[in-house]
């Protein structure tokens, strides 16, 4: 339940991607019931009634007191009734006094996988999505997107007429299949023949009698035209970008390109081969058998990832194309399909959905993905081991799309190791990792701690209860910490050998050994993105709110501002907040500071 408290600050504040006001005076507004809609399709969300919006504001109205009751069952008596909506949706209302008048708060969960889409008036047509503070309708790719995901038959276990078993099956990938498989599963029967092992692991189904092979036997062991037939868009676009990231922009050519349009397993042999040039620490893997020798230190993390790519994708979206982008400092693997669990479920070892089981499992026979339900566990683990700032996740439930980020950067500096050593506490590898963590940011969540402590939310709680006790952090709410504010005053201490804008100096001078001039952030240490923030500040010659910013900016998504743009600059030093002690505060905004100024005068 949302706390009174939190719903002043979110009045205070701005609607949202799980926000939305109504006046809804004396009747439920028309539009209140595409926000269902759209919460439902997405990640939930709040509607209030009883707020409207002026001048950008939002402003407490209330419910006409004489219409409160009817105003309240005529929404629930129409959620619960299966006619206006699609289905069925269970909000709890909630009553709020503020300012003398009642306002009424649903929260709407968002609907499980099979449940959508959830649609107005039996249209199909008629269904919506959220984002940022927008209900939209979704278009025509985007419905049957969200149809497919909501099939009881999963896309991969259609069978195929049209595919004979003759002059469809790749015979060298099958007989290498067929090799890792009884190599790793000796208790197995062994199957010599190619179409009773198909017919035995159900890559083979039934129709009318008759044999037909499976969308997944074609995608995992199909010939190359046969591949191409069924899927009229590439399996994976892999480039090589000779930049940092945030040095690149999407018009520069990449340096080295390979577009898969073959099958499963020999798009996986190719990009092993990628990586074998360009890991680390070069080894030999031989294609054959798998075995493999020196495995460089990122290989769990890179194969988990990848092969995330292969098997979670949505290949029924013939219009987008998974991609796998290897830039300087960070490799960013891109799919068509989002996750069905949400960051915090991921980090669980339990099963979890899947849109594609006989691709998934066909995998998991020969040991190319872990244990279900732990590949994001185990990447996290092997960049925690590593010591790099933990991978990001973008699960975009609205666009379907899932984008992870592996950041190869290390978390501690040598330079917060002394500022570490300094406060005069003892602390073990997975508190450290989270004060690093929550220096970087303004705030971490528990999940974030997750992230650092090797996907293990339990450390994470411990974690921070710790660092609490130990008065390093302040809890701000049950999922909010921010550093204490001595600790955060000397992390800012101007001219400190340990202040914030030396944390990272380690980082920056091995980037700049490790990569060409015309690659290097420009000036000195400062992102690009970070030096576009101040420049607007300098600009505007005021304060501004972090909508304000971002506006300003031309960017829609809030947290990839926030993470690549806003923290980026007050890590740095270039910009401030008005209110350092409150940083959740609705009236929070930011200022250039002196050292800003200098930076972008000493550009001119």
């Amino acid at each position: 339940m949302m706390t009174r408290d939190e719903l002043i600050a979110r009045l205070k504040g701005y609607e949202w991607a799980d926000f939305e006001c109504k006046k809804a005076r004396n009747d439920v507004p028309k539009d209140a019931y595409s926000t269902v809609s759209a919460f439902a399709n997405t990640q939930g969300g709040w509607l209030v009634f009883g707020v409207s919006e002026n001048s950008g504001q939002l402003e407490v109205t209330g419910v006409d007191p004489a219409a409160f009751d009817r105003v309240q069952d005529a929404f629930l008596t129409t959620l619960r009734s299966g006619q206006k909506l699609n289905r069925i949706i269970y909000a709890e209302p909630h009553v709020y006094e503020l300012e003398g008048k009642r306002i009424l708060a649903f929260f709407i969960p968002e609907s499980g996988r099979y449940q959508k889409p959830v649609y107005l008036n039996g249209n199909p047509r008629e269904s919506y999505v959220r984002r940022a503070a927008r209900d939209e309708r979704m278009t025509a790719n985007e419905l049957q997107r969200f149809l497919r995901d909501g099939a009881e038959q999963s896309w991969d276990s259609v069978g195929l007429q049209d595919f004979t078993i003759e002059s469809s099956i790749d015979g060298e990938t099958l007989k290498w299949y067929q090799d890792q498989f009884y190599r790793r599963n000796q208790e197995q029967r062994q199957i010599s023949d190619p179409v009773e092992f198909l017919l035995e692991w159900n890559f083979i189904a039934h129709q009318s009698g008759k044999p037909a092979l499976t969308r997944a036997a074609i995608l995992l062991f199909g010939l190359d035209r046969c591949v191409r037939a069924l899927l009229p868009r590439p399996v994976l676009d892999y480039q090589r970008i000779d930049t940092r990231f945030e040095n690149w922009s999407a018009e520069e050519r990449w340096h080295d390109r390979l577009v898969f349009e073959e099958n499963l397993f020999k798009t996986w042999r190719g990009l092993i081969a990628k990586y074998s040039r360009l890991a680390e620490h070069p080894f030999k893997l031989d294609p054959a058998t798998l075995r493999r020798n020196d495995d460089p230190p990122d290989y769990i993390a890179f194969r988990e990832a990848t092969i995330n790519l292969l098997i979670h994708q949505d290949y029924g979206d013939q219009n987008r194309k998974a991609s796998l982008k290897w830039f300087t400092d960070r490799i960013v693997f891109w799919n068509p399909g989002d996750a069905y669990a949400t960051t915090a479920q991921l980090l669980e070892s339990n099963e979890k959905e899947i849109r594609n089981p006989l691709i998934v499992n066909a995998f998991r026979r020969i040991g190319l993905s872990d244990q279900a339900g732990t590949g994001i566990r185990a990447i996290l683990r092997n960049w925690n081991e590593l010591g790099w700032r933990p991978p990001e996740f973008v699960n975009d439930k609205s666009g379907k799309s899932f984008q992870l980020s592996l950041r190869q950067e290390p978390l501690v500096t040598e330079a917060m190791e002394r500022f570490k050593a300094g406060l005069g506490v003892r602390l073990s590898p997975e508190q450290a990792a989270v004060l690093a963590l929550v220096a970087r940011q303004a705030q971490i969540t528990v999940v974030d701690a997750g992230m650092v402590t090797g996907a293990n939310l339990k450390t994470a709680h411990d974690a921070l209860a710790y660092l609490c006790q130990q008065q390093l952090l302040t809890r701000l709410d049950d999922d909010i910490y921010v550093l204490a504010e001595p600790i955060r005053a000397r992390l800012e201490q101007p001219g400190s050998a340990t202040g914030q804008e030396k944390l990272h100096e380690n980082e920056q001078t091995h980037s700049e050994q490790d990569h060409p001039a015309s690659t290097r952030q420009v000036p000195g240490k400062y992102q690009a993105s970070a030096l576009q923030v101040a420049d607007a500040l300098k600009t505007e010659g005021k304060p501004m709110s972090r909508a304000e910013l971002q506006q300003s900016l031309g960017l829609s998504d809030r947290e990839h501002f926030s993470k690549e743009y806003l923290q980026p600059a007050l890590t740095s030093g270039l910009v401030e907040m008005t209110i350092p002690d409150k940083i959740r505060s609705s009236k929070q905004k930011y200022r250039l500071t002196t050292v800003g100024e200098k930076v972008l005068e000493s550009m001119k």
